[in-house]
């Protein structure tokens, strides 16, 4: 049982991870190849990305392949045969539970490991691309076009790095064109992103829609140059960047770095946990639902059915968890859906070693 669950739960994984992929693909092929990036740039930004598609997949994936092998087990009597020999539902789960912490140990190692290292990584990439980006504006005596609806043009670049006489056209806003021009320019570094720093120039704003032109002339003005590409945005890290030990000590600095408090970053830590025990119960459940019909010849549709709604339930329950103990940091709670589908699982096993109970109590109402 062991060696088919492994199996149905690759191909699962392959499957369900590929469609993911593709769809994040292609939200980046449109971010990085129309700025002008290589193919290996987005194949590099995909496979970063991969561990979070893989962390979204595998409960799914190890709960599909714990139904699937369950199923045609049963429809080929071979549950029957293994309960004929004197097995019971307890010893029978025994492979179920050895597969759900393979698939929580993956979960564990994703969540702690792979995510925090490439988010990392992404960022950092992201941030030298922007440079690279940046660059590629500053190139004297030429109408360059870095994104659609703006021209930005530099007469002159010092061996300070300053920028002379500055012509920039920005028509991205609908029924709008604004055109900045100014004397000299620096172009500095921030952690939102490049600005561009103007002096002595002129804001002149056409309004399409009456042919209205407004003139504001500036000392200094700041241009966010970031907002010209379409990139992945670089800032400070965020709580998928950190690792787990971190957030389970946080620190006051850690807080102000992220925008979260103390508690929020404590519980988020915890919440990490609570992932891979999902990924162990998920399979459970999906089992031990299926467990409880025995044989039929018009097989386990009905099981089937309420494994599904037994996991979206838990699911569901997790989402309401989340989204009222993470702001008041009550991160006890972060284990309820485990716990709550742990419970389901020992109920469902149980019902399906006293099969004859209800049998009783049914007849007992009639």
């Amino acid at each position: 049982m062991l060696s088919q669950f492994m199996w149905v739960f690759g191909f699962f994984s392959l499957v369900l991870v590929l469609v993911y992929w593709v769809n994040r693909a292609v939200s980046l092929f449109d971010q990085l190849i129309a700025n002008g990036q290589s193919a290996f740039v987005f194949l590099e930004f995909t496979a970063l990305s991969l561990p979070n598609v893989i962390r979204i997949v595998l409960p799914v994936s190890a709960f599909a392949a714990s139904i699937y092998v369950t199923n045609r087990m049963s429809n080929e009597s071979e549950l029957v045969v293994i309960q004929a020999t004197g097995y019971s539902p307890w010893r029978m789960a025994r492979p179920v539970l050895v597969f759900g912490v393979i698939v929580a140990i993956f979960m564990s190692v994703l969540s702690h490991v792979l995510i925090p290292a490439s988010i990392g990584q992404l960022t950092q990439r992201s941030a030298e691309i922007s440079e690279n980006v940046t660059a590629r504006l500053l190139s004297e005596g030429e109408f360059l076009h870095p994104a659609e609806g703006v021209t930005f043009y530099i007469r002159e670049i010092t061996t300070d790095g300053e920028l002379r006489d500055i012509f920039l056209s920005d028509a991205r806003k609908q029924g709008q064109r604004a055109t900045y021009t100014a004397e000299r320019a620096l172009l500095l570094r921030s952690d939102a992103g490049p600005k561009l720093l103007m002096f002595q120039g002129m804001v002149q704003t056409l309004s399409k829609q009456n042919n209205r032109l407004s003139t504001t002339r500036f000392q200094e003005f700041a241009f966010d140059v970031g907002a010209l590409v379409d990139l992945p945005s670089v800032g400070p890290r965020t709580v998928r960047q950190l690792g787990t030990v971190q957030l389970l000590s946080p620190t006051d600095a850690l807080a102000a770095e992220t925008g979260q408090t103390t508690a929020t970053l404590y519980y988020e830590g915890h919440a990490r946990i609570t992932e891979a025990l999902l990924g162990f119960v998920a399979p459970l459940v999906g089992f031990a639902v299926l467990l409880m019909g025995g044989f039929s010849r018009f097989g386990v549709w009905k099981q089937v059915v309420g494994a599904i709604l037994c996991l979206i339930v838990i699911q569901l329950f997790d989402n309401a968890v989340t989204d009222v103990a993470r702001p008041l940091a009550l991160w006890p709670l972060a284990y309820a859906p485990a716990v709550f589908g742990m419970i389901l699982a020992i109920v469902f096993l149980w019902i399906a070693a006293h099969p004859g109970v209800f049998r009783r109590m049914r007849r007992v109402a009639t």
